[in-house]
C-alpha cells in the first residue's frame, strides 16, 4: 500500500491519472514501489492511443483511485464484463457473470 493525496493505493486498484506530458490515463495498478513513490500502470484508455495496453510507469502523486462504482443495469455489467475480457481478469469476469445471472434469475421470479 502507498498512501498518496490522502487516498491509499494498492495493486488492483483503479485509477485516473495524468501522465507527465498531461495526457489522461485510466487503468489499474500492477505494481508499487513505496520508496520511490512510482506506480506501474496498466493503460486501459488514454489519450495518448499508443499507451493503451501497456503498462507504464507513473509517480504516484499524479493517480488518484477511482471510486467504486455501484453497477445499476444489465448494460452496466455486459460493459464491465467486456473490459473484464480486454485486461484479462477472470475473477472480475467471473464476479460480473455471476451478478448478470442473479439479475436474471431475479426476472424470471418477477415474470
Amino acid at each position: 500500500m502507498l498512501t498518496n493525496n490522502n487516498s491509499i493505493l494498492k495493486v488492483g486498484d483503479w485509477i485516473k491519472g495524468k501522465s507527465q506530458k498531461g495526457e489522461l490515463i485510466l487503468g489499474y495498478i500492477e505494481t508499487l514501489d513505496i520508496l520511490k513513490g512510482i506506480v506501474k500502470v496498466t493503460v486501459v484508455t488514454s489519450d495518448n492511443q499508443e499507451t493503451i495496453g501497456k503498462t507504464i510507469q507513473m509517480l504516484s502523486r499524479r493517480v488518484k483511485p477511482l471510486p467504486e462504482s455501484k453497477v445499476a443495469n444489465k448494460e452496466q455489467i455486459h460493459f464491465l464484463i467486456d473490459l473484464a475480457l480486454s485486461t484479462g481478469d477472470e475473477e472480475w469476469f467471473i464476479e460480473l457473470s455471476s451478478k448478470l445471472n442473479s439479475m436474471k434469475e431475479l426476472v424470471k421470479g418477477v415474470s
